[in-house]
């Protein structure tokens, strides 16, 4: 069995990263029936003596004693880290897996990445290369962090270079959250496109998620338990909820949003914790998702979504979450796939479902699903027994789709209204090491991504009908 650490940067992806290991907890107690420290658990965890000074770690097979996440946390402001150390997760973590600092980064990508990065950045790799030393066989490193702040968006993909120059050889999925159009932070346009210009050269793939997304699922399902019907109520520890996440105090309105993205998270690495007739090894995502290097960011959806409580609505219908999967409203960014092409595909199912029905899905679903010539089969699909706490199963699809496109060219337009001005500029050329070169870099590199995603675009007028197999033959 492998293992993955988890690096959370900035206020948003310790906050995600902490509604991760408070339902992945819940999901192991809910399976773990006997007490054991087994291969599913130290995938994602430790087991260790903690009456032992060093922390000496157990190996599997034997009772739990103390687990401790596999984690990195780094933040450079306090809040958050120490929400989670006054939280019911307090356990979970242990000093020299923290770092943070007092005074933030000021919701500027140049503090974050230059001050931060440089002053922290052997402190970084020593707690990087110590969690990776307490791995057997380290797969993967996943990064959560936000692109309109400045620790997330720029000690975030500081952290992530820091992590292609340590372990080039490991797997680094990156999930990102990007600010939606009202944004509060105005230089959030300068901290997204510079932050992307980094992503694009050293990530391997990039879980692209939209902050208006989530705002607009969370509202709808407070519709929809406000609806008519009598006795419609969000289910407690439901997807959208897990009692205050493993973070002290009352629950606040972005914890539903923050835990849809804790979800994603869990079902993209029940493969890695669980058994099943099909697992996907996660290096297999981006060797099967990502056909050109720089085309790593892929399009989430997620299902079941609107999880409600009332009796009278029935589970969804095993074809009808194939079909839901595809749908916009489950999508964790707001965009048009059906109506742009499908570079790749993977489906990721937990619960008792056979290939039979994964492969019958696909055929269904696949004249709607426009494919580029070159890779009409482009599907990965993967088969977890263990389905989320209280589902029977459940879905989730990662489609690497040109419908990207439109969103990086509105975050083009929001920083070019900007940059054109100059405006705000003068905030980030007083931190050290910062140039404006680095802008113009970073503009460059995102329209060499658009027009990339635009020509692949434009052979989908040209895309015919499968040929018969029997003529391809001959």
């Amino acid at each position: 069995m492998t293992q993955s650490v988890v690096v959370q940067v900035g206020q948003c992806g310790n906050q995600v990263g902490c509604r991760f290991w408070d339902l992945a907890l819940r999901e192991h107690a809910h399976v773990n029936k006997r007490g054991l420290y087994d291969e599913a658990l130290s995938s994602f965890f430790r087991n260790v003596d903690s009456r032992n000074s060093d922390g000496a770690a157990f190996a599997v097979g034997g009772r739990i004693q103390h687990l401790k996440a596999r984690a990195v946390l780094v933040d450079m402001e306090e809040g958050v880290v120490n929400q989670i150390l006054q939280g019911p997760l307090r356990e979970v973590f242990d000093s020299t897996q923290l770092l943070t600092d007092v005074s933030g980064s000021g919701n500027n990508w140049a503090v974050g990445n230059m001050t931060y990065g440089s002053a922290y950045r052997e402190k970084i790799v020593d707690k990087l290369r110590k969690a990776a030393e307490q791995c057997d066989c380290l797969q993967c490193f996943f990064l959560i962090h936000s692109m309109g702040g400045g620790t997330g968006s720029g000690l975030g993909t500081r952290v992530l270079s820091l992590l292609e120059e340590e372990f080039p050889e490991v797997c680094r999925i990156i999930t990102s959250i990007y600010p939606s159009a009202e944004d509060d932070v105005i230089t959030s346009p300068y901290n997204s496109v510079l932050a992307m210009n980094k992503l694009t050269e050293h990530a391997d793939c990039v879980l692209l998620v939209e902050n208006q997304s989530l705002v607009d699922i969370v509202n709808k399902i407070k519709i929809m338990s406000h609806g008519t019907k009598p006795g419609l109520i969000i289910k407690r520890n439901s997807t959208v909820t897990s009692g205050q996440g493993g973070l002290s105090g009352a629950e606040k309105p972005f914890d539903a949003m923050n835990n849809i993205v804790a979800n994603l998270l869990l079902n993209i690495t029940s493969s890695a914790r669980f058994e099943g007739s099909l697992n996907m090894d996660l290096n297999e995502i981006a060797m099967n998702l990502v056909p050109f290097p720089r085309l790593h960011y892929l399009v989430p959806s997620l299902t079941p979504l609107y999880t409600l409580a009332d009796i009278n609505v029935p589970t969804r219908r095993l074809d009808q979450m194939f079909s839901d999967a595809f749908s916009k409203d489950h999508q964790l960014i707001q965009a048009d796939p059906k109506h742009s092409l499908y570079l790749a595909c993977a489906l990721m199912v937990r619960g008792n479902v056979q290939v039979s029905d994964v492969r019958r899905n696909i055929e269904r679903l696949r004249p709607s699903l426009p494919f580029v010539s070159w890779n009409q089969e482009g599907w990965k699909t993967s088969l977890c027994s263990v389905p989320p706490v209280g589902h029977s199963h459940s879905l989730l699809a990662l489609a690497n789709n040109t419908c990207v496109k439109p969103t990086f060219m509105e975050l083009r337009e929001r920083f070019t209204k900007l940059y054109r001005k100059k405006a705000h500029l003068h905030h980030y050329l007083h931190v050290e090491g910062m140039e404006q070169s680095f802008f113009s870099e970073a503009i460059a590199s995102l329209n060499s991504l658009i027009e990339e995603y635009h020509h692949l675009d434009a052979t989908k007028a040209r895309l015919m009908p499968d040929a018969p197999r029997l003529s391809i033959a001959r």
